[in-house]
């Protein structure tokens, strides 16, 4: 039995000093959208409430999906790196990263380099950029596949993609760790469902990722960027596979998005295949206690 939890969008917080040349890009609508509305709720203590319910329920491995920062700023990066190693050693949590830590151009690859000892694979091969995804960790029977939809956008927009070699990739690796008979468990940030978004939130590509789960298939999908704890399905080769998004970790709730979540899925190989169960954790708006939400059978 293998105990994996998930989190995702963290947005970090408050925000640190913000020199004037860092803001002429992209970053001044952030910025402005954090002084406005993000930064009067958004607060740190909502994700550390969060995340000390999380570890004393001592997962076997934590997974982030993304959205660890705001605005892709240098020192926010070095903020998350230590928040980071309080949620676990590298070997126990496994990150890929979303569009606000590629909020500009430059953006990703400073990330990568900050966060690469929870980004890397088992192989050891630096993760400078997008060409070096997918990425793979092995634990206890499990494949851990993790992919990059982050990119800077322009403007207002929050689009991932999701490029062909990518793809490719990631179909040799769902067809030897499938044929290796492990769980194959895909970590990305958009989610690659159909309509899952807003047209200027979407995942450009992502029907290449579909098609290459329903080539070789994978035991579940997670992904963050929406803040919603969804359920959705895309096709497999042998039946339908779980996509699960879990709502920001940061959010204290309101009237469009529920309060924080992690999810914690228990996976353990039977005589018919992999059973995947998952438990909801959270609290109700306005409560700093977190308690269970919701138990589902996803396999």
């Amino acid at each position: 039995m293998f105990r994996l939890a998930h989190l995702s969008d963290i947005h970090l917080g408050p925000l640190p000093p913000v020199a004037r040349r860092e803001l002429m890009s992209k970053r001044i609508t952030g910025y402005v959208n954090w002084q406005r509305n993000r930064g009067r709720h958004y607060l740190p203590e909502t994700t550390a409430n969060l995340v000390a319910d999380l570890l004393q329920r001592k997962p076997d491995h934590i997974a982030v999906t993304g959205d660890l920062i705001n605005l892709g700023l240098d020192a926010e990066m070095r903020t998350a790196r230590d928040w980071l190693a309080a949620l676990g050693a590298p070997h126990d949590v496994s990150v890929v990263c979303g569009n606000h830590d590629a909020y500009v151009p430059g953006a990703l690859g400073a990330a990568l380099a900050a966060w690469q000892p929870w980004v890397a694979g088992d192989d050891g091969h630096v993760v400078r950029d997008v060409k070096d995804y997918p990425v793979l960790r092995r634990r206890d029977g499990i494949s851990l596949i993790g992919c990059n939809s982050a990119r800077a956008s322009l403007p207002l927009y929050a689009t991932g993609y999701f490029y062909q070699p990518q793809a490719d990739a990631l179909a040799e690796l769902l067809e030897a760790e499938g044929r290796a008979g492990r769980c194959r468990v895909v970590l990305i940030h958009h989610p690659p469902v159909a309509r899952a978004t807003a047209f200027h939130k979407r995942l450009i590509g992502a029907s290449r990722f579909r098609e290459a789960v329903a080539r070789h298939g994978a035991e579940l999908v997670l992904h963050g960027h929406t803040h919603l704890a969804t359920i959705h399905t895309i096709p497999g080769p042998n039946g339908p596979v779980p996509v699960v998004g879990v709502p920001s970790a940061g959010e204290p709730g309101g009237k469009r998005k529920p309060a924080a979540r992690y999810n914690l899925f228990t996976i353990a190989k039977g005589p018919k295949g992999w059973s995947i169960a998952m438990q909801e954790y959270g609290a109700a708006t306005g409560s700093a206690e977190i308690g269970l939400i919701a138990k589902r059978q996803l396999a």
